[in-house]
């Protein structure tokens, strides 16, 4: 068994939590509390991640992540 390591970025709005795994192409969930929602997005994961390996595609990894927030005028 291998382990990876990926990023997940987790936002909240008025509905609840909505994750997702920026280097897995469509792996993202919701949930209705945090606690949810990181339990959601680490199913999401390892189910993505069984089907490429069952399927012998590449395991994307990320060197470096970067994350940032910034103000936009409009």
């Amino acid at each position: 068994m291998s382990a990876y390591r990926f990023s997940v970025v987790i936002e909240k709005d008025k509905d609840g939590y909505f994750a997702f795994c920026p280097e897995l192409q469509g792996c993202y969930t919701q949930g209705n509390t945090y606690e949810e929602v990181l339990e959601n997005i680490k199913d999401a994961i390892h189910l993505h991640v069984e089907d490429r390996l069952e399927n012998g595609e590449e395991i994307p990894q990320s060197e470096s992540i970067s994350l940032t927030s910034m103000e936009v005028a409009v």
